[in-house]
């Protein structure tokens, strides 16, 4: 077969890989001026919101809660999110990302509440309190395996190998892989949530280029805009009565005074340990929550390296990564600590609105951990902003969920997408990603219970959870297949992008990643990144 010409001097070429994100306008190290960075900081606010209203929404209820304990457990989810937000941007990967409530720990969490040892509790409240407190043990042991991977260095070797290409699978599916709450959950109720993902298109994609004054604020505070906008909307129709005789269901998705979250939360209330009692032990749920806490080490990991895209940093190090990792499993003790039914990991929504803000600093973040704390602590106003319907939030998250999955596409640039190797790793690493969960989630949705059914709960959930999880098993194949297919040959190595992240494989290798990642109060000296 004959070879291609050689290109003329005047003709187009592909655009060169960049091992750092370009048109950011503040990276991790810059941070706006103050009072951009306080307004910027209460939209990562506004949008943790979401999930931090979901997660509780559907948990509380089953565990025999109701619009008080909700609220309070809200309010106590807002806070320690707050804490664990600051000891992330100070202390761990130091990335401008927000650590909130997860929804990889809703499976073994519904799995304790379900469990028989409740079932002759008679009084909702005090079904309340000790299911609570049994996911308050489960969670404490869970956050073990976090910060022993963390902390020894262990998840760290585990990182060094992975390269562009199966960091691909991975990141994309942290954000595609969350498709379920995008649209679905806008459908909920159509005439708000379709209007709200319209508007944060135009206002994020569109009126920045058209317009010629002021054309940085409408992408920049693109979140505040439209949920002011459509929450005014679904005010109005609410009050006009437009709802008054539909479906229960309808009401509670549209409505703006049916969360129940303002009559439950008190005016002022400071969440402090053990407020719902002594935590209680299982063995077998203590496993299944290990399993789950494994998930979501891989889980943000990929997001921590969407994160160090979107903020303009290089390649996060994979002693960088051990140690955020290490702290969010002390994010997992608090949750366990102050009881707040969930786990923590990096919130994908966040890391999404750093693409469509265009700031990646670390200053807005801490500034929006600031406002959860405040918030949490004066529970009525939070829980007016925490009253927003959800549907809202579903149309924002199609469009930060699709920014992070692009994110993981980006690394491609950096691999030979003609080597037959690179494409079989791609697709079959998507492929079974996304195949392998759905076979899983449809089966439990026709059956009640996954594929793998003993008389053992908790076992079934440490097989079912796992795979039922699209980055965890996309993650696996292509990490896999990458790191044992033809690597006897010279060019796997050039052609899975591996050589372009030999520098950051090592902290001390580039001298930004002292910039980036180096701990605050010299800190670096007494815990050093190797």
């Amino acid at each position: 077969m004959a070879a291609a010409p050689p290109p003329k001097a005047d003709e187009l070429q592909p655009h060169p890989p960049k091992e750092q994100l370009p048109s950011v306008s503040f990276c991790i190290t810059s941070p706006p001026p103050w009072p951009e960075a306080v307004i910027l900081g209460f939209q990562h606010f506004i949008v943790m919101l979401g999930t931090t209203v979901i997660i509780p929404s559907a948990l509380v209820p089953q565990m025999g809660g109701g619009n008080e304990e909700k609220a309070r457990v809200i309010q106590t989810l807002l806070f320690v999110a707050g804490i664990n937000t600051l000891l992330q941007t100070f202390f761990g990967s130091c990335l401008p990302v927000v650590m909130g409530g997860s929804y990889t720990f809703v499976a073994p969490t519904i799995s304790i509440i379900l469990a028989g040892r409740y079932d002759n509790e008679a009084d909702p409240h005090e079904k309340f309190l000790r299911t609570m407190r049994g996911t308050q043990g489960a969670l404490i042991i869970a956050s073990t395996i976090q910060i022993i991977l963390g902390f020894s260095g262990l998840w760290r070797n585990v990182v060094k190998l992975l390269s562009p290409l199966s960091a691909v699978p991975l990141v994309s599916l942290v954000g595609f892989g969350l498709y379920e709450l995008g649209f679905p959950a806008v459908a909920k109720c159509v005439e708000i949530g379709l209007p709200e993902l319209i508007l944060m298109v135009a206002f994020s994609q569109y009126l920045p280029h058209v317009l010629h004054s002021g054309k940085g604020v409408f992408g920049r505070f693109a979140v505040l805009f439209t949920v002011s906008i459509v929450w005014l909307y679904a005010y109005i129709l609410t009050i006009s009565g437009a709802y008054k005789n539909a479906k229960l269901k309808t009401q509670a998705h549209c409505r703006v005074d049916r969360s129940g979250l303002i009559g439950g939360a008190p005016w002022i209330s400071v969440p402090y340990p053990f407020q719902w009692g002594a935590p209680t032990f299982d063995a077998g749920e203590c496993f299944a929550m290990m399993m789950t806490s494994f998930i979501a080490i891989v889980e943000s990991t990929g997001a921590f390296i969407a994160a160090s895209r979107y903020a303009s940093a290089t390649m996060i190090p994979p002693s960088i990564v051990s140690r955020g990792i290490g702290w969010q499993g002390i994010g997992i003790l608090l949750d366990s600590f102050f009881g707040t039914a969930n786990g923590t990991s990096v919130a994908v929504e966040n890391v999404g609105l750093l693409a469509v803000t265009h700031v990646g600093s670390r200053r807005v973040v801490q500034i929006s951990a600031g406002f959860m704390i405040f918030f949490a602590v004066l529970g009525k106003f939070g829980a007016l902003f925490a009253s927003i319907p959800l549907p809202i939030f579903a149309g924002m998250y199609c469009v930060f969920f699709a920014y992070v999955g692009a994110c993981g596409l980006s690394f491609l640039q950096f691999c030979n997408l003609n080597s037959f190797r690179t494409k079989f790793i791609l697709g079959f690493s998507f492929f079974i990603g996304i195949s392998v969960p759905q076979y899983f989630n449809e089966y439990a949705s026709v059956s009640g219970h996954g594929p793998v059914h003993t008389g053992a709960r908790w076992f079934n959930d440490m097989i079912n959870v796992p795979f039922s999880n699209k980055p965890f098993v996309a993650g696996l194949v292509a990490y896999f297949l990458d790191n044992t297919m033809h690597l006897h040959q010279s060019a796997v190595r050039k052609d899975r992008g591996y050589h372009w992240w030999d520098k950051f494989r090592s902290f001390k290798k580039d001298a930004r990643s002292e910039e980036f990642y180096s701990l605050p109060f010299n800190l670096n000296k007494f815990f050093p990144s190797v």
